[in-house]
């Protein structure tokens, strides 16, 4: 009878086979791990910012300028709407400069008194400020900034104030009653910047409005921070008692401009001056 051979199994080498099966198997289990904990960041990274935005924010604001307001440590650009910053003239109706983007500020803060406002973020821009529409009693601020004068509908993105932007132009309110440069041209204004208003400009009205925000006056009596570039493109802000305050030259060219308060040019992105 033949005799049939059997190969007896090396122990050794299945302990090895099992090892690395079950090695193989961890692996798995890990990198299925990394990817759904992956996937929920990503997730995360998306979902949590939209939830954000979605939520309201309520409370007593401080108005830091027509447009700009802030909540606790929250700031807030009103949407839809561009009011003149602070440290922006224009000329009246009796072509007289005066400081409108101050006016507008305080126009606001005296229509709202003290109260509790409600906004409704809508997204975060560059600056890191939540967008929001916001009311105050269900009055919609926007619109009676709008509608008052005060700020120009921002059709740049929007065009729901259009119409409340045509009445405070028939009406001659607010910054419509003499001359003024629209707030995002003012920004960026040079000599070939529109002129809008209800007066008739004079000859000089471009050289007036131009140098508003930068000349060697100050916009108002509240507003005599100055605030300039140095050398590595940071903005510096230095108050009146600065030890360098006299030395610094208001030109638009050099990128300086007034500020109202050290919040607001801390708001800005400015640093104090350490001297």
């Amino acid at each position: 009878m033949a005799r049939r051979l059997v190969r007896q199994a090396n122990p050794l080498h299945n302990r090895k086979t099992i090892a690395a099966i079950r090695a193989l198997g961890q692996l798995h289990i890990e990198d299925g791990f990394r990817m759904s904990m992956k996937f929920l960041l990503a997730l995360a990274l998306i979902v949590l910012p939209a939830i954000a935005e979605a939520a309201d924010i309520s409370g007593v604001p401080k108005i830091r300028e027509g447009d700009q307001i802030q909540i606790g440590s929250t700031r807030i650009r009103l949407s839809g709407i561009d009011a003149p910053p602070v440290d922006q003239l224009c000329l009246n109706n009796a072509v007289e400069r005066w400081s409108c983007g101050v006016a507008a500020r305080d126009e606001l803060i005296k229509h709202v008194e003290n109260k509790s406002w409600t906004c409704h973020v809508r997204q975060t821009d560059r600056r890191g400020r939540l967008v929001a529409r916001c009311d105050v009693d269900g009055e919609d601020i926007q619109k009676w900034l709008v509608r008052s004068g005060w700020a120009l509908s921002y059709v740049r993105v929007s065009h729901d104030y259009d119409e409340d932007e045509k009445a405070a132009r028939d009406a001659r309110a607010g910054m419509w009653q003499g001359a003024f440069i629209a707030p995002w041209d003012w920004r960026v204004r040079n000599k070939k910047t529109a002129i809008l208003g209800a007066a008739k400009p004079p000859a000089s009205a471009h050289a007036i409005l131009l140098a508003s925000a930068s000349g060697p006056v100050a916009p108002s009596p509240d507003c005599t921070i100055k605030g300039n570039v140095n050398s590595s493109g940071e903005c510096i802000y230095h108050k009146p008692t600065s030890r360098w305050y006299a030395q610094i030259k208001m030109t638009i060219v050099k990128g300086t401009r007034w500020f109202c308060s050290t919040e607001e040019a801390e708001a800005a992105g400015c640093r104090e001056t350490r001297r």
